[in-house]
């Protein structure tokens, strides 16, 4: 008798670890009304971040749930922002305002963790900044604009620390000469 292997999957290849770690923040029916009738899609919002310093965010509609995600995903790589995480918290307090919310970031000591509510912690969580504290100042609950006043914070890290290498490095050649 000749034994064939199942058909289906192929369980002998390992299952290779994603590039990064996946956060659904919203998922929401919508309805575009037309003059043929109600249009339904999924609108998508999604964190991806490799918890060593690299976080995205994307926003997307589909027809159904997982097209919508992907859309989400491949929207979310597109728009990845590296952060400067110094001595395990980041550089420097900082206040971002996005439409109704705002929303405030500053620096902890070693061992507080992450001290924030909601959809911040997410963003913070897949970052992979170890120790930071927040607070949401603003009046709105919605998820996906306090991710944005969040995204918006976590880049003016970038503008910041690249003048500060600039001019550490200038320094560093001026006394060796």
């Amino acid at each position: 008798m000749i034994m064939s292997k199942p058909m289906g999957k192929r369980s002998d290849k390992p299952k290779e670890k994603p590039e990064f770690d996946q956060y659904i923040l919203d998922l929401s029916r919508v309805t575009r009304v037309t003059k043929g009738g109600k249009h339904m899609s999924f609108r998508a919002g999604v964190i991806l971040g490799d918890r060593r310093g690299r976080v995205g965010f994307g926003l997307a509609k589909g027809k159904d749930v997982q097209l919508g995600v992907d859309k989400a995903v491949h929207q979310a790589k597109k728009n990845m922002i590296t952060i400067p995480i110094v001595h395990d918290t980041i550089p420097h307090a900082v206040v971002c305002k996005f439409k109704a919310a705002t929303i405030f970031l500053k620096p902890a000591p070693k061992g507080s963790g992450i001290i924030a509510g909601g959809a911040t912690r997410a963003m913070l969580e897949l970052a992979g900044i170890p120790n930071v504290s927040s607070k949401i100042l603003g009046k709105t609950k919605n998820k996906v604009t306090i991710v944005k006043a969040t995204f918006n914070a976590l880049q003016m890290f970038k503008k910041h620390h690249k003048k500060e290498a600039e001019v550490k490095e200038a320094v560093v050649t001026g006394e060796n000469q």
